[in-house]
C-alpha cells in the first residue's frame, strides 16, 4: 500500500456513503480522487445494516433521492459485475389504531404528490402479504411496491468497483490523524501512512465523524446508539419477496431474509453508545446483547407473528448507528471551511439515502453550489452546541425512536430542553406558556387559560390549544397582542463600505435613509433565495439584519462567505438583544403609552425605525408586522428586557393585550400570504415565482444573482409558490398535500393552518402550469386539495386572502 503524496479530493470512510459519493465523483469526471477507510470497506455500520431501500421521504426533494437510489441500485450489478441483492419487494406499514390510520393516509396522499405509487389497503390485505400475521386488530396501512431491500455490503462492493474503474483509489487500513487548516482550508490529511494534500476533502466517516471533525473545531452532531434486531432460524412459511413490514405502533420492523425472519427495532427509549468517542479498531464490532432492553419489543412480536414462539432465534444482533439531533442526516459544506465537506448522521436509513446522498454531494463538491434544495439535510442548519455530549446523549434516547412514533402536526421534542431561553422565559412560563423548541431555543407557542393543562394534547384534527389560539389571533384582530421575539437572529453589520457590501448581498436597494427598514433575499448566483430578511439602516455605516430561527448559523454563514471588504464587521448580536413584538390596532396606543415620545404615523411610518425611550431603557423600535396587523418590533438591550416588558404588560392591561405564541403568529402570517423560508421558498425559488418582485431593484447597480433575474423574468411563470388558498370543509392541513385540477396533479401545499380571522383553513401552495399560471387560469378553473385521501374544492387566489390591500397594516 502506498499513499499518494496528493490528490484532488480526499475521502475519508469506507462506508456505502462515502463509496457512493467517490462513485459520483468519478461519473462527473474526477478521477482523482482517493478514498481512505481505516479499516476494511463496510466496517462501520453498513455491514450489519438491514438493507431496507424506501422511497418516502418527509419532502419532495428528499423522495426524489431516496427514488434516485432505489433506481441506482437496481442497476449497479449489470454496470459493475457485482451481484447487489437488490429487489424490489415493497413494503407496508399498518396501523394498529384509529389515528395512525389517518397519518398514514395523510402520507398516502403525500406519495402522490411526490410521485411515489402507493395504495391504501386493509387488514385483508395485509394478512395476504403475511399471511401467519395476527391481523383481526388492525386498521389498514399503506403500501409501496416500489420499496425495496439490498445486501449492504455486495451494494457497497459494487459502488467502490464502479469507482475504482472510472480511476478513484480506495486504500483500506488507513487511519486519519489529524486534518491540517491553513487560511480555512483543509490542505493536508494527515494518517498513520503518511500524509496527503487534498484540495477538497469529505468527512464521511460515520459514528467517528463528529470527534474527527472536533479537532479542527468543526461541529457535526452525531451520536451512535444501540441497535437491535434478531434474526431467527429457517421459517418454511415465509416465502422469498415478501414486502418489508413496518409495525410502527409496536416500533418493528420484519424482513424476510433467506428464508429467516430479521425483527428489528426502534424503541421509543434508546442507548446512545460511547459518547466520550469511539476507538478507531472497532471494526465489524458487536455491543452486549441486552436482552432486557429488547424484551418488550419481543413481547409484542410474539404477539403479533405467533410462528416466532416456535422458531428459535439464530443471532441477537446489536450494533452502533449514528443518528442526529433532529433525525435528519448531515450534508455539505462544513461552516468555516469551504472545501471540507460532511456526509454523516443517517439516522438508520444510510442505505435508502446512499446513492441520493452521494450523487447531489458530488454535484455540489464540483459545481460550488448544491443542485437543488436540500435546506432539511444541510449541515448549516445545526448549531455548536449541539455536539455537546451531554446534549446529544439526552436528545439521543429519544430520536431514534421517533422514526417510528407518531408524526404529529407540531409534535415537540421532550429531551434535550432548555438549552436557549429568552430573558422573559420564566415571564411567559407565569401567563401560562407552553413552549416549542426550535434551534435549542424556549418559544412561547400556546398559552393555557382557565381549565386548558398547560400541555400539548396531539391529534391531527383540531388540538387542544385550537380555541386558546383562536383567543390569541382575535386579539391580535380586535386589540393587541405581545410575542416574545427573542429567538429571532440579529447580526449587526458596520463599517465605510458596509452599505456597498450589503447592496452587493442584498436584491432590494439597501442605500436607504437611517432609519428605514428594507424587506430583501439574499440571492445566489441562479437567482435563487438564499435568505429571507429585514434589514434596518440604524445609521450612515451601521445595519442591523433580522432574519428567522433555523437559518440563524445558514444566514450568517452567507454573510460570512460574501464577506471581502476589509473596513466592515460583521458580529451574532442575538445574545445582547431581545425583541418583543406588539401586534394589533390598538398596538399603537399602548406603545403611546410607554413613551413620552411621538409614536404617530407620521412619526414612526411603516416600514420606519427610530430609538424610543421606554420606561428607563433606550430601545429600537421598527414600525412592521408579521401578521397582518399594525405592529412593532421592539429591539431591547437584554439587561433592560425584563423591565421594558413589565412596562408593556402593565399598560397593555387597559388595551386588552393578550399574550400570544408561535402557533397563532403562524396562522395570521398564512392568512396574510407571507412566505417563510424553509417551507415556502428555499434556493430553488426565486423571487419572480415568489411574488416577491416588489422587494427586487433592477436597477440599483449588480448584486448577486442579478443577472439570473434579467433571464428568467417573465410575464407568465409557469410555477407559482405563493398561491394563497382557503378550504370551507373541516380537514386540517398542514403541508405536502397534493392539489388537483381534474385528475392531474397540479401543486402541493406549503403551509397550512386555520386562519381564525377568516373562520376558514388557509394555505400557501404552490402551483405548476407549463404554458403559465394566469390569473385567467386560476380563476377560471376548480381545483380541489387531498386529505388523507379524500378531495375538498378550495379558493385559490394570487392575492392574499385577509387584508389583500394592507390597510390594516399601514393604518
Amino acid at each position: 500500500m502506498t499513499l499518494p503524496p496528493s490528490a484532488q479530493v480526499v475521502i475519508v470512510g469506507g462506508g456505502i456513503v462515502g463509496c457512493s459519493i467517490a462513485y459520483h465523483l468519478a461519473k462527473l469526471g474526477v478521477s482523482d480522487v482517493l478514498l481512505i477507510e481505516q479499516n476494511q470497506l463496510t466496517a462501520g455500520t453498513t455491514w450489519h445494516a438491514a438493507g431496507l431501500v424506501g422511497q418516502l421521504r418527509a419532502t419532495s426533494n428528499l423522495t426524489q433521492l431516496a427514488r434516485y437510489t432505489a433506481e441506482l441500485f437496481a442497476s449497479l450489478e449489470t454496470e459493475t459485475g457485482q451481484a447487489t441483492g437488490f429487489r424490489r419487494t415493497g413494503s407496508i406499514s399498518a396501523a394498529t389504531h384509529a389515528e395512525r390510520m389517518i397519518e398514514l393516509t395523510r402520507q398516502a396522499s403525500t406519495a402522490k404528490a411526490f410521485g411515489v405509487e402507493s395504495e391504501i389497503i386493509g387488514p385483508a390485505d395485509i394478512k395476504s402479504f403475511w399471511p401467519d400475521l395476527r391481523s383481526d386488530d388492525l386498521h389498514g396501512g399503506i403500501y409501496i411496491p416500489g420499496d425495496a431491500q439490498t445486501n449492504p455490503v455486495d451494494t457497497t462492493r459494487a459502488l467502490a468497483i464502479g469507482a475504482r474503474k472510472l480511476g478513484v483509489e480506495i486504500l483500506e487500513g488507513v487511519a486519519v490523524t489529524r486534518l491540517k487548516v491553513d487560511n480555512e482550508q483543509i490542505v493536508t490529511v494527515e494518517t498513520e501512512s503518511g500524509t496527503v494534500q487534498a484540495k477538497q476533502v469529505v468527512l464521511a466517516a460515520g459514528m467517528w465523524t463528529r470527534q474527527l471533525a472536533a479537532t479542527i473545531g468543526v461541529s457535526v452532531p452525531l451520536q451512535a446508539a444501540e441497535h437491535f434486531y434478531i434474526v431467527t432460524e429457517a421459517m418454511q412459511s415465509l416465502a422469498s419477496g415478501m414486502p418489508t413490514l413496518r409495525m410502527p405502533d409496536e416500533h418493528a420492523y420484519y424482513k424476510e431474509d433467506a428464508g429467516k425472519l430479521l425483527l428489528g427495532a426502534f424503541e421509543p427509549v434508546a442507548k446512545p453508545w460511547s459518547p466520550a468517542g469511539i476507538a478507531r479498531d472497532f471494526a465489524f464490532g458487536t455491543l452486549s446483547e441486552d436482552i432486557d432492553h429488547f424484551q418488550p419489543i419481543l413481547e409484542t412480536a410474539l404477539a403479533r407473528y405467533p410462528l416466532l414462539e416456535q422458531t428459535g432465534i439464530q443471532t441477537f444482533f446489536n450494533g452502533p448507528e449514528s443518528f442526529t439531533p433532529d433525525d435528519r442526516y448531515l450534508l455539505g459544506p462544513a461552516p468555516g471551511h469551504d472545501n471540507l465537506f460532511i456526509a454523516a448522521g443517517f439516522n438508520s436509513i444510510g442505505i435508502q439515502s446512499s446513492g441520493g446522498a452521494g450523487k447531489v454531494l458530488a454535484e455540489w463538491m464540483v459545481a460550488g453550489k448544491p443542485p437543488m434544495d436540500l435546506w432539511d439535510v444541510d449541515i448549516r442548519r445545526t448549531f455548536g452546541f449541539q455536539s455537546n455530549r451531554s446534549y446529544l446523549v439526552d436528545r439521543t434516547r429519544e430520536t431514534l425512536g421517533l422514526l417510528y412514533a407518531m408524526h404529529w402536526p407540531y409534535r415537540q421534542y421532550e429531551t434535550a430542553r432548555g438549552a436557549r431561553r429568552s430573558p422573559l422565559h420564566e415571564a411567559m412560563l407565569k401567563k401560562g406558556a407552553v413552549m416549542g423548541e426550535l434551534a435549542g431555543w424556549e418559544r412561547p407557542n400556546w398559552f393555557a387559560t382557565g381549565d386548558i393543562e398547560p400541555e400539548y394534547r396531539y391529534s391531527y384534527g383540531p388540538q387542544n390549544w385550537f380555541d386558546l389560539c383562536r383567543q390569541e389571533c382575535k386579539a391580535v384582530q380586535n386589540q393587541v397582542a405581545l410575542f416574545d421575539l427573542a429567538s429571532y437572529p440579529i447580526f449587526m453589520v458596520e463599517g465605510e463600505q458596509a452599505v456597498t457590501y450589503l447592496n452587493k448581498l442584498s436584491a432590494n436597494n439597501i442605500d436607504v435613509d437611517p432609519g428605514s427598514v428594507v424587506y430583501t433575499q439574499w440571492l445566489n448566483e441562479q437567482g435563487g433565495i438564499e435568505a429571507d430578511v429585514t434589514i434596518t439602516r440604524v445609521s450612515r455605516a451601521s445595519f442591523m439584519v433580522v432574519s428567522s430561527c433555523a437559518s440563524e448559523g445558514r444566514d450568517l454563514q452567507w454573510l460570512m462567505d460574501h464577506h471581502h471588504f476589509p473596513e466592515v464587521s460583521i458580529w451574532n448580536a442575538t445574545s445582547g438583544m431581545t425583541m418583543i413584538g406588539i401586534m394589533g390596532p390598538k398596538s399603537r396606543q399602548l406603545l403611546q403609552a410607554c413613551t413620552h415620545e411621538d409614536v404617530s404615523d407620521s412619526a414612526l411610518p411603516y416600514y420606519q425605525s427610530r430609538e424610543l425611550e421606554l420606561g428607563y431603557a433606550r430601545v429600537r423600535v421598527n414600525r412592521l408586522s408579521y401578521v397582518g396587523e399594525l405592529g412593532y418590533e421592539i429591539y431591547i438591550p437584554t439587561e433592560f428586557a425584563a423591565h421594558v416588558y413589565e412596562l408593556i404588560a402593565g399598560e397593555g392591561e387597559s388595551f386588552g393585550m393578550a399574550h400570544a405564541g408561535f402557533h397563532a403568529l403562524n396562522a395570521c402570517r398564512i392568512e396574510k400570504g407571507y412566505r417563510h423560508f424553509g417551507h415556502d421558498i428555499s434556493d430553488e425559488t426565486d423571487p419572480y415565482m415568489a411574488g416577491l418582485g416588489f422587494a427586487v431593484d433592477m436597477n440599483k447597480g449588480d448584486f448577486i444573482g442579478r443577472a439570473a433575474l434579467k433571464d428568467i423574468k417573465r410575464p407568465m411563470p409557469s410555477r407559482v409558490v405563493n398561491i394563497a388558498l382557503a378550504v370551507d370543509e373541516p380537514p386540517m392541513i398542514y403541508h405536502d398535500e397534493p392539489i388537483y385540477l381534474g385528475q392531474d396533479i397540479v401543486g402541493m401545499t406549503t403551509s397550512g393552518a386555520f386562519g381564525f380571522r377568516l373562520a376558514r383553513m388557509v394555505g400557501i401552495a404552490v402551483i405548476n402550469h407549463e404554458p403559465g399560471v394566469t390569473r385567467d387560469w386560476i380563476t377560471g378553473n376548480q381545483f380541489e386539495i387531498e386529505v388523507a385521501g379524500v378531495r375538498f374544492p378550495i379558493e385559490i387566489s394570487f392575492s392574499p386572502l385577509y387584508d389583500p390591500r394592507s390597510d390594516r397594516m399601514k393604518s
